[in-house]
C-alpha cells in the first residue's frame, strides 16, 4: 500500500473514537493513515491532550512518523515505520498541554493494548492522568469488565491502580502488564446469552471527602439491589488524591459475561443520587436481556475483527460509537460487521473477519 488510508474524522459519531481506532489499526498493520476533520463537530474541535497522548503512545510502539499532533489540530498523518515493539513505556497526559490535564488514562491504554498484545514479548505500560473520569471507562471497568472479557478471547493483560486521578487535576496513575504473543490467534466468541446473574460487586469511593459519602452511596445502592436475590458486595472506600472526587463502580457478573455500570459525584449532587444513577444503568441493562453492556459491545469489536473466525453477541444498545467503529473496521478491510436492532432497542452484532 503506497499511500495512507484517508479517514473522515467527522463521520458518524465524529469523536475521539475514530482517532483511537485508527491509531490501533494503523500500528497493528503498519498501515499509514491521514485523518481529517478530527472532532470537527465538537464544541472544542480538534485534538485535546488525551488524544495527543494516545497519538504519541501509538507512535512510540511502532516508531511512527507523525504530523499534526498539536492541540486543536483537525488533521493528523500517522505512518508506522516498524512492527509494534514490546517494551516498557510511560505516558503522561499532563505533558500534552501547558498547565496539565486530567485526560483519561483508560483511553490511552485502550489505544495501544491490542497492538502490544499481538507483539512478540511482554510490555509494561504506565499512564498518568485521570483514572475515574466522565466519558471514559473508569479504572474499575478496565480491571473488572474489559480485561476479563478480552482474556476470554486470548488477550493476556493485567492492570493496577497506583494513584487515583479525578477531574480537574488528574495526576492518577495506572500500570498495565501486557503479555504479547506474536502471531497468536484471538478466539471468536458467541455471546448472545448472558445466563443467570450471579452477583453484583463494586466499590463506592470518595477522595479527600468525609467517610459518610461512600457509606451513603453503598447503603443506597445496596438497598436498591436487595431485591435481585443475589449476593451484593459493595465496599465503601476513602482514598487520597490530588483533588476531591467521588463515584460508585458496580460490576454485574453473569454466567457468561461481566458488565459494568458507574456514576460520578459532583458538587451539589447527593451521594444517594450518585448510587441511584449507577443502579438505574445496571437495571436497564438487566431488563433489556442483552449479554454485553453498551460500552463493552463497542470496545470488544476491534479485537474480534482480527479473531480467527466469526463472532456474534447481543448488546444493550447499538451506540453511535459502535456504529462508527464498525464503519472504520470495514474501511481498514479487517472484517464485515452486521448490526441488527431489535424492537426492544437491543442489538445483535456479527463480526466476520476477512482473514479469519
Amino acid at each position: 500500500m503506497t499511500g495512507p488510508l484517508h479517514i473522515d474524522g467527522a463521520h458518524g459519531e465524529g469523536g475521539g473514537q475514530i482517532l483511537r481506532t485508527s491509531l490501533t489499526c494503523s500500528a497493528l498493520f503498519r498501515r499509514p493513515v491521514r485523518i481529517e476533520n478530527i472532532r470537527a463537530g465538537r464544541r472544542n474541535p480538534g485534538l485535546a491532550a488525551q488524544h495527543i497522548t494516545s497519538i504519541r503512545a501509538a507512535g512510540a510502539i511502532c516508531a511512527a512518523r507523525i504530523e499534526g499532533d498539536v492541540l486543536g489540530s483537525e488533521t493528523l498523518t500517522f505512518a508506522p515505520q516498524v512492527a509494534v515493539q514490546p517494551g516498557a513505556y510511560h505516558f503522561d497526559v499532563a505533558e500534552a498541554r501547558e498547565g496539565g490535564s486530567a485526560g483519561a488514562t483508560s483511553l490511552v491504554l485502550q489505544t495501544v493494548l491490542l497492538p502490544l498484545a499481538l507483539a512478540d514479548g511482554e510490555s509494561q505500560v504506565t499512564i498518568q492522568g485521570g483514572t475515574h473520569m466522565r466519558w471514559s471507562p473508569p479504572f474499575d471497568y478496565l480491571r473488572d469488565v474489559w480485561l476479563p472479557s478480552l482474556r476470554g478471547i486470548g488477550i493476556d493483560a493485567e492492570v493496577a491502580l497506583d494513584a487515583w486521578g479525578w477531574f480537574p487535576i488528574g495526576q492518577g496513575r495506572i500500570r498495565a502488564t501486557i503479555h504479547g504473543h506474536k502471531d497468536g490467534w484471538l478466539k471468536p466468541v458467541a455471546l448472545e446469552e448472558r445466563g443467570a446473574l450471579l452477583e453484583v460487586a463494586g466499590r463506592a469511593v470518595a477522595a479527600n471527602l468525609p467517610a459518610h459519602i461512600p457509606q451513603r452511596m453503598t447503603d443506597r445502592a445496596g438497598a436498591l439491589l436487595a431485591g435481585l436475590g443475589v449476593p451484593v458486595a459493595i465496599e465503601p472506600l476513602r482514598v487520597r488524591a490530588s483533588c476531591a472526587g467521588a463515584g460508585i463502580f458496580l460490576t454485574a457478573r453473569y454466567e457468561t459475561v461481566a458488565c459494568g455500570f458507574s456514576a460520578l459525584g459532583e458538587l451539589g449532587k447527593p451521594a444517594e443520587q450518585v448510587a441511584e444513577e449507577a443502579v438505574a444503568a445496571l437495571m436497564a441493562h438487566r431488563n433489556g436481556g442483552a449479554a454485553l453492556d453498551e460500552h463493552l459491545a463497542d470496545q470488544i469489536l476491534v479485537p474480534l475483527a482480527v479473531a480467527s473466525g466469526p463472532s456474534s453477541y447481543s448488546a444493550e444498545r447499538i451506540s453511535g460509537h459502535l456504529e462508527t467503529n464498525a464503519w472504520l473496521i470495514e474501511r481498514f478491510g479487517l472484517a464485515r460487521i452486521g448490526l441488527e436492532r431489535s424492537a426492544g432497542g437491543t442489538g445483535l452484532i456479527t463480526v466476520t473477519p476477512t482473514s479469519g
